[in-house]
């Protein structure tokens, strides 16, 4: 049976409902599942829960259902670049779970390998480590960490083969693995698909057994998250 689906909205056919939890993929903008994120916000769902390294930024990836106030709750490490995010979440219309941002890739990973919680020294002392639990382990003290498992995961790949065996490009690959591993159902949308057999074996780097559902995504218009520029030297 096909994976590959021929739009975005078919692709999350069925799979939506509100008050859902879904780990979504990318770091900035980078490996973000656009298409995907656009039907989402297409679909109205509301009340979402969203495990993601961050929210993108105004009006640009998880950036447009925060602006559509879908979202009722991120669990995120990084939130510098999206000034809506901040302003729901100072007016208290937002609920933010703050996560260092290695712990947040263990919790996806723990849960998507049946691990229910671990101890990590990251956080130890501060806001984050209040009202859980602490032990300690051969003198040093360690926080207890929950892992994430999620109703569904939204990621983007590179490459991927017609059995969902995906390839990530670079950067893209820091959060979009975790994610995938972490929910009941993982639906890609990916820049390639090609034939069975195409991809080296050794350069796989998520197997097509973690998805369940593909959508091909290209063309991407290339986002710039922070745009840095000089003035041209003379000639």
């Amino acid at each position: 049976m096909s994976k590959t689906y021929p739009d975005a909205a078919s692709a999350l056919d069925g799979l939506l409902f509100d008050g859902m939890t879904i780990c979504a993929g990318g770091f900035g903008l980078c490996g973000i599942p656009e298409r995907l994120i656009d039907a989402i916000e297409a679909s109205g769902v509301k009340d979402l829960t969203i495990a993601s390294n961050n929210a993108g930024i105004d009006g640009v990836g998880l950036g447009k259902l925060l602006r559509t106030r879908q979202v009722r709750k991120m669990i995120s490490s990084y939130v510098g670049e999206n000034k809506e995010f901040e302003r729901q979440y100072l007016a208290g219309e937002l609920e933010v779970e703050f996560c260092p941002q290695g712990t947040l890739a263990e919790r996806m990973r723990a849960g998507g390998a049946g691990i229910p919680g671990f101890y990590t020294r990251t956080g130890v002392g501060t806001l984050v480590a209040e009202g859980k639990e602490l032990k300690e382990f051969d003198g040093e003290t360690y926080v207890l960490e929950r892992g994430i498992r999620a109703d569904l995961s939204i990621i983007k790949g590179w490459k991927a083969d017609e059995s969902g065996n995906l390839v990530f490009r670079k950067t893209a690959r820091n959060f979009n693995a975790p994610a995938a591993t972490a929910a009941n159902i993982c639906v890609a949308e990916v820049e390639e698909i090609v034939p069975l057999g195409s991809l080296d074996p050794d350069s796989i780097h998520l197997p097509g057994i973690y998805v369940k559902r593909m959508v091909l995504g290209a063309p991407y218009d290339k986002q710039i998250e922070f745009r840095t520029t000089r003035k041209r030297e003379a000639a």
